[in-house]
Parts: C-alpha cells; sequence; structure tokens
C-alpha cells in the first residue's frame, strides 16, 4: 500500500528518483545554513555600517554596498534553498 502522507508525484518513484529526490533536498538545507551563516554576517557587518554612513563622506559607502550585498545573498540562498527542500522530508 502507498505511503498516503506522501504528494502524489512521490508514491512512485524509482530508487534512483527516490536518491536524486534526497541529494536535492540536501543540497537544498545546505543552501539554507549558509543562508543563515551569511545573515548572521550581515548583522554583524550593520555595525560598521552605520559608522561608514555616519562618517565616510559623500556617497562612497563600501561597508553600507557589502551590507545590501550580503542581506541580498542571503535572501537568495534562502529562497533558493527552500525551493530545493519542497516536498515532504524523509523523516
Amino acid at each position: 500500500m502507498a505511503n498516503l502522507n506522501l504528494p502524489l508525484e512521490e508514491r512512485s518513484l524509482t530508487p534512483n528518483q527516490v536518491e536524486h529526490l534526497d541529494k536535492r533536498r540536501a543540497w537544498g538545507l545546505t543552501l539554507q545554513v549558509i543562508s543563515g551563516q551569511v545573515v548572521f554576517f550581515a548583522i554583524l557587518l550593520t555595525v560598521w555600517t552605520g559608522q561608514d554612513l555616519t562618517y565616510a563622506p559623500g556617497w562612497i559607502h563600501p561597508m553600507a554596498y557589502y551590507d545590501v550585498l550580503a542581506f541580498a545573498a542571503a535572501a537568495v540562498l534562502g529562497v533558493l534553498g527552500t525551493s530545493l527542500r519542497r516536498g515532504t522530508p524523509e523523516f
């Protein structure tokens, strides 16, 4: 009998397809972890960003640009990792 907790498209997979699905979900989790680490780094970077925006003259604010880039990278990695982990988990 089929496992009714699984989505319809995952009920009749071959062993190779299940292995590919597990690898995809593992990569998704990896990208989510990296996203969390980049968010942590970006939050720490906001300390120097505030100082840079306060004291740097003109439009040259490299720390602010790095901070925006770090938050954008975290968002992209998080969304990509979440999309790779779609479906029901292994356990």
